[in-house]
């Protein structure tokens, strides 16, 4: 079976705003899906986080790589194209188009074997997994109402991240994380997402030692990006002290960004993400170097419904797995397949077990959020 063409869709009209401080507007283009087609008719999708400018430019860059190709060999195909283009990708947009790339083609390999994804990368160690809901900070009140929304759809975890936290003062910061505590009770997982690679992030260790010190008071699960992304001397001294768990690595691509972070236990916790850092390919190798240096893996996923089903399948395929990264509320998750995904009374996903990703895209929703289909 043969790879005879890409198409690069560009979502649009439902972008959620990723906390920066510009903000985004929902006909931003900050995802884009890929769909790899064959010359036997199965196609496979992936997703990218990144616009689909990008994409097609890096497609146009992999074609003559990919054209004619297997497309039932992934880890292999898309080491391919990292290899050939190392002096123009070698991370960045070209190693996210190679990363929804290398989802599709898994999704492909799923389809031709009748597996799911989980089951060709190594085994199924879980059937469901907690997913916990992705949100922003706010003032107040807007934070109280936000977490209430997000309980009421079933969420038992919940992580709340970027402005205003971090970006006033101390005092302010802990009545954010006091008044979430006291709006959902013990008995809902909290998580801290601080936002450290937003551009020009001013705190350091100091700051983020105290944070976390203050954090640990509410029985917060992890503390995320809490200094820049490349400060990897900050995050070992902070992890050495942090009495709640430290997590980064959502901004990092390829399994070599990796090692040092590893190997350096920098983190308690990686956060690789398969729509930028080179697939589920990548994410797999990440993941086991996480586990051989026992520090847990959590994939990040500010996301799409392709980008979560592949999270899915690798958390399935992981001996060690507790969370999964689920935007909300997102109509990129929840708009676009032709069965919802659904959080259980115990607040859990149950992961899917059809060929490939197991979800399906509906292919008449998806006109709505085809960026060339809305131009």
């Amino acid at each position: 079976m043969k790879i005879t063409h890409i198409e690069v869709i560009p979502l649009t009209g439902a972008t959620v705003d990723g906390g920066w401080p510009q903000g985004h507007e929902p006909q931003e283009n900050l995802h884009t899906f890929v769909e790899v087609r064959t010359d036997e008719g199965l196609s496979g999708w992936g997703s990218c986080f990144t616009s689909g400018k990008l994409v097609e430019g890096a497609v146009e860059l992999l074609w003559p790589l990919l054209k004619g190709e297997s497309a039932v060999e992934p880890e292999r195909v898309s080491e391919k194209l990292r290899q050939s283009s190392f002096w123009q990708g070698r991370g960045g947009s070209v190693e996210h188009a190679i990363s929804g790339i290398d989802i599709a083609l898994w999704d492909l390999f799923g389809k031709v074997c009748g597996q799911p994804v989980s089951r060709l990368l190594g085994g199924n160690y879980r059937q469901r997994i907690k997913p916990y809901g992705s949100i922003l900070f706010d003032e107040p009140d807007a934070l109280r109402a936000t977490l209430e929304s997000t309980v009421e759809r079933g969420f038992r975890a919940i992580k709340m991240g970027w402005r205003p936290f971090g970006r006033r003062d101390r005092k302010f910061d802990e009545l954010l994380v006091g008044t979430a505590r006291e709006t959902v009770g013990p008995g809902v997982d909290l998580m801290v997402d601080a936002g450290g690679s937003e551009q020009f992030w001013p705190h350091g260790v100091n700051w983020a030692r105290e944070t976390a010190h203050m954090l640990a008071d509410y029985g917060i699960v992890w503390f995320e990006e809490a200094l820049p992304p490349d400060d990897i001397e900050g995050y070992i001294e902070l992890t050495r002290v942090s009495p709640v768990p430290i997590a980064t690595g959502e901004v990092l691509t390829r399994r070599q960004s990796f090692r040092p972070w590893l190997e350096r236990r920098a983190v308690d916790i990686i956060q690789p993400d398969c729509t930028k850092n080179g697939g589920l390919s990548e994410s797999r190798r990440i993941a086991w170097m996480a586990y051989d240096h026992n520090i847990q893996m959590v994939s990040h996923g500010w996301n799409t419904a392709l980008g979560l089903a592949a999270d899915l399948q690798l958390a399935a395929a992981m001996p060690i797995a507790r969370y999964v990264e689920y935007l909300t509320p997102c109509a990129y998750i929840d708009s676009l397949t032709t069965e919802p995904f659904r959080i259980d009374a115990e607040g859990f996903l149950e992961i899917p077990t059809k060929p490939g990703l197991g979800v399906e895209i509906d292919r008449e929703k998806l006109k709505h959020f085809d960026a060339r289909k809305r131009n």
